[in-house]
């Protein structure tokens, strides 16, 4: 049986992937901080270590005898101290590669983040090559983009690349309850009538592909862009989603150039005055809800095979039956 260690295993994506990879014939290892959080993950077949991969040594005890990584482990928010970004998601990835190369493993399939194609302009159809290598929207985008080129100038470790658009399921702590919150409190920030087009993934999707990344020969050495291939009308999502969980739809309309120049004024004060708490908006923010953006999946089809096996509207009623059980956001 396979052995594949995962990192941020107790993550919203990476729960869904350690039961992708359970179904599928592999032994998982969780590998993270909190104790009590790996915990929560035991079961037959799976074993846990807690540790940092900030710790060089912690990610290399736990990666022996094992087959493969799949790095989902990261510092992901739009907003903090540019150190903590650099230290996690390129130190602690470097960290990785040394284990990798430590412990001979057979493939590395690290998460990266399609915020890298992030502007302030409509793109369409991104190809796994279309972005801007000194993209400094955000530490995150900077610290992601720093990451994979460490990964590419390695030798000797076999890697793929997973770059997964908006992430929702049952679980998620960031799209949809912030989309819900902000309804029930100003509406949720509408600019340009909402008619900008946007890819999300169902999470079990990207669970999917990154199996398929651990099992492609073509796949070692590229990158591949993951969504669910539905791109659609921000509006459009929304009205479905309020109608699913029975709310009411409230919108703010505001002036999209304007709300950028705001964003950008609050992040000079925030820095500063080195406030590390996230600002209630960001130029990413902004970027992400005015601006269209939609990505080109057909690599991955070609090379993954990758078919999700979700729609959108299917994972927008998985989520609205069990928001309305349980009321949490």
């Amino acid at each position: 049986m396979k052995k594949v260690l995962v990192t941020g295993a107790y993550g919203f994506l990476g729960k869904y992937l350690i039961k992708e990879l359970l179904d599928n014939g592999y032994s998982v290892v969780a590998f993270g901080r909190k104790k009590e959080e790996l915990d929560k993950l035991k079961q037959e077949n799976v074993e846990t270590y807690v540790g940092d991969f900030c710790i060089k040594k912690d990610i290399v005890n736990a990666s022996k005898n094992v087959d493969f990584i799949i790095h989902a482990g990261a510092l992901s928010t739009v907003w903090g101290k540019r150190e903590n970004f650099i230290n996690t998601n390129v130190e602690g990835t470097k960290n990785v590669l040394y284990a990798c190369k430590k412990n001979n493993i057979k493939r590395l399939v690290y998460v990266s983040s399609p915020s890298i194609y992030s502007g302030k302009v409509d793109r369409f159809d991104i190809d796994e090559n279309d972005f801007d290598e000194e993209n400094k929207l955000n530490y995150y985008i900077e610290s992601k983009i720093m990451a994979e080129k460490e990964i590419h100038k390695t030798k000797n470790v076999p890697f793929v690349i997973i770059r997964p658009r908006g992430l929702f399921g049952i679980g998620d702590t960031s799209i949809i309850p912030r989309l819900i919150k902000a309804n029930r409190k100003i509406g949720v920030p509408l600019f340009n009538n909402g008619k900008n087009i946007v890819d999300i993934t169902c999470v079990e999707n990207v669970a999917l592909a990154l199996r398929l990344a651990l099992e492609s020969k073509k796949a070692v050495g590229n990158t591949y862009n993951i969504t669910n291939g539905e791109p659609r009308e921000f509006k459009n999502i929304l009205e479905e989603l309020f109608k699913q969980i029975n709310e009411p739809p409230k919108y703010l309309k505001i002036s999209l150039n304007l709300m950028y120049g705001v964003s950008s004024t609050i992040e000079f004060i925030y820095k500063i005055f080195h406030i590390y708490k996230e600002p209630m908006i960001t130029k990413y923010n902004i970027c992400t809800l005015g601006y269209s953006q939609t990505l080109n999946i057909e690599k991955a089809k070609k090379d993954l095979k990758y078919i999700p096996k979700m729609t959108l509207s299917e994972g927008i009623k998985k989520y609205a039956e069990d928001y309305k059980r349980n009321k949490v956001l």
